[in-house]
């Protein structure tokens, strides 16, 4: 097959063992450890990613879509279906074909980086406001397949609200466009919406056009401290209730803060149980006015301490800081697993004691963060998955952390996907009949079954 591949196919291919074995992981926990795929595809045109597809259709073999491997849902990794799994690696169409900056749009390969982005269309003092925290990493078709959109979710809104149009190779092995490259269109279904997010299970994004707006003048970062998590959640209720719409509210923990401290130093106050990171951005003068109010609910909040910066490299810092908090946790124990719920913003109290509770009932740290603005929570726990016990307490941990986001009215995830790690969870999460419809969409786009099996739905 390998013979026939490269004979028909121009671009490079891996199979050697010691090369396919990276791509056999993801960021994701292996516990039942891993399956390798037969080969790995690193197309360089469209054409070529068609014909891995026709090919993959006529030898019954799977397809599994790849950019950054960053997924922490086992999005990225071969499944337990039989047939032989071939990973196309998107790591040679990462170009930004277009940036058109009188439509306020830009046209990009499915592996260009979102923070090689954010600086190409910086340029043009534009701006691409979704910003997941690996978006040193994250590439454009990861973020489209998981709709993961990170902090300025809140004020902006998610990936999806910036992709205008995708070009796509379906299961059928045929280049479909599903939009076009306008900012309002509703001619007919929207189909860009029905495929982000769908984990790679429908087909491949090949090309993508995407929306711009014009770069906020000025940011600046708040930084409030509360002598407890439930007075920080009551908080975020203040705010969102006000006339104030910052860009990012995330709140963070004081295991958080300390751990920041301790491997990354900002600067943080680690007295504090929990801090809200938030960001204005606008004009000059709005933001003076948004600041004096945020002030305002902050002191009816009980906030403890309150610090501004307006100074872009101390910004800049601080953003580091927080986007480092996983790597930071990293430092901590042998093993990370970050996760990803949802609750209304009214609940993230509750929630952030839920699994306080858990942690200390199953002995295993965590270190808790979040979008408070839009309820979306990742604990980081830090553990040795080669305990036993550990390990043993730590499946236990997530059953009931999944259950209890559920039972509190939230659901599974808001940016990380469900991959294979979450799918056991399905039933309880979605309604059937819902669950059927997504089912039969995958069956529409993919016929074969041939992408991503046994992931997300």
């Amino acid at each position: 097959m390998i013979s026939e591949l490269k004979k028909n196919i121009s671009c490079e291919f891996l199979e050697n063992k010691e090369d396919i074995y990276p791509y056999a992981y993801d960021t994701s926990v292996a516990l039942n450890g891993v399956s390798l795929p037969y080969c790995v595809a690193l197309p360089e045109t469209i054409e070529d990613v068609q014909k891995i597809v026709k090919f993959a259709i006529k030898n019954n073999m799977v397809i599994i879509p790849r950019g950054a491997g960053t997924c922490h849902s086992a999005g990225c990794r071969v499944s337990n279906d039989k047939r032989k799994a071939i990973i196309i690696h998107f790591s040679k169409m990462n170009n930004i074909i277009e940036i058109d900056e009188k439509n306020l749009t830009a046209k990009v390969q499915p592996n260009v980086v979102l923070g090689d982005l954010q600086r190409e269309i910086d340029k043009f003092n534009l701006f691409f406001p979704p910003d997941p925290s690996n978006l040193e990493v994250s590439t454009i078709g990861g973020a489209i397949a998981l709709s993961s959109s990170g902090p300025r979710t809140f004020k902006y809104g998610q990936i999806k609200n910036y992709v205008l149009n995708l070009k796509i190779v379906n299961g059928e092995g045929e280049i479909v466009e599903l939009a076009k490259d306008l900012r309002k269109n509703v001619t007919g279904f929207n189909l860009c919406d029905i495929f982000i997010g769908t984990e790679g299970t429908c087909g491949i994004v090949v090309e993508a056009t995407l929306k711009l707006i014009p770069k906020p003048a000025k940011t600046k970062l708040i930084l409030a401290y509360f002598k407890s998590i439930e007075e920080a959640g009551v908080c975020v209720t203040k705010i969102l209730t006000s006339n104030v719409q910052p860009s990012t509210l995330d709140i963070l923990d004081d295991k958080t803060l300390i751990t920041i401290e301790k491997f990354n130093p900002t600067g943080l106050y680690t007295r504090y149980e929990a801090a809200l990171l938030i960001e204005l951005d606008g004009e000059n003068e709005s933001i003076q006015a948004e600041s004096k109010k945020l002030q305002a609910v902050l002191e009816s909040a009980n906030a403890e301490k309150i610090v501004n910066t307006d100074d872009e490299a101390t910004n800049e810092n601080i953003w580091r800081a927080r986007r480092s908090s996983f790597a930071c946790c990293a430092k901590l124990a042998p093993n990370v697993v970050t996760e990803d719920i949802v609750v209304s913003t009214s609940k993230i109290p509750e929630m952030i004691k839920f699994i306080r509770a858990l942690s200390q009932k199953y002995g295993i740290m965590a270190c808790i963060m979040g979008h408070a603005g839009d309820g979306n929570i990742h604990p980081n726990f830090a553990l040795d998955l080669e305990n036993i016990t550990q390990l043993t307490n730590f499946k236990k941990l997530k059953d009931e952390l999944f259950k209890g986001a559920l039972k509190m009215g939230g659901t599974l995830s808001g940016e990380h996907g469900i991959g294979m790690e979450k799918r056991k969870y399905l039933q309880d999460a979605i309604n059937p009949k819902a669950h059927s419809y997504m089912l039969q969409i995958k069956q529409i786009f993919d016929p074969h079954n041939i992408f991503n099996p046994d992931k997300a739905i």
